[in-house]
């Protein structure tokens, strides 16, 4: 079962880092339409690659991940940085999802800064991910603050942060 799960999440994984390096190519073809029926023709494209393909091999590549986490038990130090890198690559998704919402709305623009933002940040985290779990770094006990992975810990430095934040009761 566990390879097979693998499988998928590899697959989806693959599937998603294409969609959001992929993307940005197609969202900068937008500037240079100007034919209503190539404009239409280009919005369909986009939004099947969004919705249809990237979308959901990033929900089924996170769903696999997280089956797996329980699956083998990964509670180690890397794999924090790992879902750090995976809730990077979340963030560019939701930026790539907005600019392709707003793109083809009337007056909708899409330069080439943000075309290099997108290409280069969504490579260089899948590249990090990549890197992350075939390496494995050891990560210093001593970078990580003590109690970080137990239980509750972040409702613990919440309540030293912020002081106890229960309302009086009457």
């Amino acid at each position: 079962m566990i390879p097979i799960l693998k499988f998928i999440h590899l697959v989806a994984i693959s599937f998603w880092a294409g969609g959001l390096i992929g993307l940005p190519f197609l969202l900068s073809r937008r500037r240079r339409m100007d034919n209503a029926d190539d404009l239409e023709r280009l919005h369909r494209l986009v939004r099947f690659v969004s919705v249809g393909i990237t979308s959901p091999a990033a929900f089924l590549a996170i769903a696999s991940g997280i089956v797996l986490i329980f699956a083998e038990g990964t509670f180690e130090p890397w794999f924090a940085l790992k879902l750090t890198a995976v809730g990077a690559m979340v963030a560019l998704h939701l930026w790539t999802g907005f600019v392709v919402l707003g793109l083809f709305a009337p007056g909708g623009r899409f330069g080439a800064i943000a075309g290099a933002a997108l290409i280069g940040g969504s490579a260089t985290v899948v590249a990090l991910i990549l890197w992350i779990v075939l390496a494995k770094p050891a990560i210093d006990a001593a970078f990580v603050p003590d109690g970080l992975f137990e239980p509750g810990a972040l409702g613990d430095w919440f309540d030293q942060s912020f002081g106890d934040n229960t309302m009086p009761t009457p």
